[in-house]
């Protein structure tokens, strides 16, 4: 199996240069959220010991791995399969003052509130890491310093670093070693009254309506990388810093920069996700984003021969 992780400080775009990185490379990638689904489906809605966090998540991660290379974008992935041979580690830092900036346009905060909140985060996160790991240190293969770097750079040098590691030469995790690392996590995992039952997995895609689908083939058909719901623009907030409103673009495009959100919808929907793109772009004007309307996506269909589904 071959796995890279990528860890980074708060503040550090540390899911995008990751979602670019495992499209660059063809990778699986695993976020913080795509985690806690998994783990969800592997143990059911039960709190998880935060001591049993690491065998729990590998046992799941080990059975990916049989079939898939992995890119691990989650806090404390960068501490998980020491001692396998084709592991490589990226670490995403940055200046106080561009995690600050980025803290105060995510988070839509002015910078002594973001300033106060970071250094919250930063000493949740690093007692997190004590109940998880303990003592446990890791050195990373590559940093990466992103004050001077942008995501996409980024994902080009992990893609470079990789290739120098000649990860994608590896084989997938099977046989006797699979079995045995697979038994020891169980161990580990019994010893806290805790039976995985074996459903989490890689997935495939789902869309959520079949123009989608049609618009992901026609990427396919042109070798155009594209990206499903690749992240989610918070757009409001409560008093207390809460998410309130948020928007999912449908495809990003790593090779073009752009977000591409499809509208085949009826007009009241479409007036719906028209606001929330021009708030999208009022808040983060470094993002490039398209909207395809209906009459768009059905030129697209019939200039490429292919029947549209409604």
């Amino acid at each position: 199996m071959a796995i890279v992780s990528v860890s980074a400080e708060i503040g550090c775009p540390a899911e995008e240069t990751a979602r670019l990185a495992a499209t660059r490379l063809g990778f699986h990638l695993l976020t913080e959220f795509e985690l806690a689904e998994a783990l969800e489906e592997e143990f059911g809605p039960i709190d998880i010991p935060e001591a049993a966090w690491p065998a729990a998540v590998q046992s799941i991660l080990c059975r990916m791995a049989a079939t898939h290379h992995l890119l691990l974008a989650f806090p404390g992935s960068e501490l998980l399969f020491q001692g396998f041979p084709a592991v490589l580690r990226i670490h995403l830092t940055a200046s106080d003052a561009r995690k600050t900036g980025n803290y105060m346009l995510e988070h839509q905060l002015d910078r002594s509130a973001a300033k106060r909140r970071l250094a919250a985060a930063v000493r949740k996160r690093q007692a997190l890491y004590t109940t998880r790991f303990g003592a446990q240190t890791v050195d990373p293969d590559l940093t990466i310093h992103t004050t001077d770097w942008t995501a996409e750079q980024s994902a080009h040098l992990i893609e470079a670093a990789a290739q120098c590691r000649h990860l994608e030469a590896q084989g997938f995790l099977a046989g006797a070693p699979l079995t045995q690392f697979e038994f020891d996590l169980r161990l580990t995992l019994a010893s806290h009254g805790i039976a995985p039952n074996g459903k989490a997995g890689v997935k495939s895609k789902v869309f959520s309506h079949p123009s989608e689908e049609l618009f992901a083939n026609l990427l396919d058909f042109y070798r155009i990388a594209w990206v499903y719901e690749p992240r989610s623009f918070p757009l409001q907030w409560s008093e207390k810093g809460t998410v309130t409103e948020a928007f999912t673009p449908d495809f990003y495009l790593p090779e073009c920069d752009l977000y591409v959100e499809l509208t085949t919808m009826k007009q009241s929907l479409v007036t719906r996700k028209n606001r929330k793109v021009k708030r999208l772009k009022a808040i983060y004007p470094h993002i490039n984003i398209q909207i395809f309307y209906e009459k768009d996506f059905q030129d697209l269909v019939f200039k490429y021969g292919i029947r549209a589904v409604h």
